[in-house]
């Protein structure tokens, strides 16, 4: 059996041939900023709301919602029963539509949400989407209008109940929100 002798005649060869082996590798420009490809996505725009009415005279002004226990992120109106927020929170009810708050201030954001709340109801809507987004590009990476959406919906007066969306559908930056309906445009 032959020994290896890893003395200094072989380290110079190996180096040797490691730079022969590297001589025409040119080093990479590794920039001091990572860009991301990602853009965040447009609001959806929607039709026209009704300007019969204000959205603002949709709100109540409930002050004290009950907030439901060990979920901070769920609303249900006093009388309705829990079992329907774990049908809301399951997916029970088909999602008919959907808002985007990305881009508005607080006073557009608002004025939105109670018009889109408002045309909802009104077409018989039961179950819809606002996603008001997880603060990712807000200062201190804060959302914005999440608290202010859980406030604007606890007061809103077609709201029966609301819960944080699946993962699959925002997570945390979205919410289900289940509306009243007149009877006869009901929507499942």
């Amino acid at each position: 059996m032959k020994s290896r002798d890893s003395g200094p005649a072989s380290s110079d060869d190996e180096a040797s041939l490691f730079r022969d082996a590297v001589r025409d590798v040119k080093p990479l420009v590794v920039p001091d900023k990572v860009v991301h490809s990602r853009k965040l996505p447009r609001p959806i725009k929607h039709a026209p709301h009704d300007k019969t009415s204000t959205p603002d005279d949709s709100f109540s002004g409930r002050t004290l919602p009950e907030m439901v226990a060990g979920d901070e992120q769920s609303f249900l109106t006093p009388g309705v029963s829990r079992k329907t927020l774990k049908q809301l929170r399951r997916g029970h009810w088909k999602t008919n539509d959907q808002l985007d708050l990305h881009g508005f201030t607080r006073d557009e954001a608002r004025w939105e949400l109670g018009a889109f709340l408002n045309t909802c109801s009104k077409r018989g809507f039961r179950c819809v989407q606002v996603i008001h987004g997880k603060g990712l590009n807000s200062k201190n990476n804060e959302p914005i209008l999440k608290t202010m959406v859980w406030d604007w919906l606890t007061q809103h007066n077609y709201v029966l109940a609301f819960c944080q969306a699946n993962v699959a559908d925002g997570g945390s930056g979205a919410v289900l929100v289940l509306l009243k309906t007149s009877m006869s445009k009901k929507v499942k």
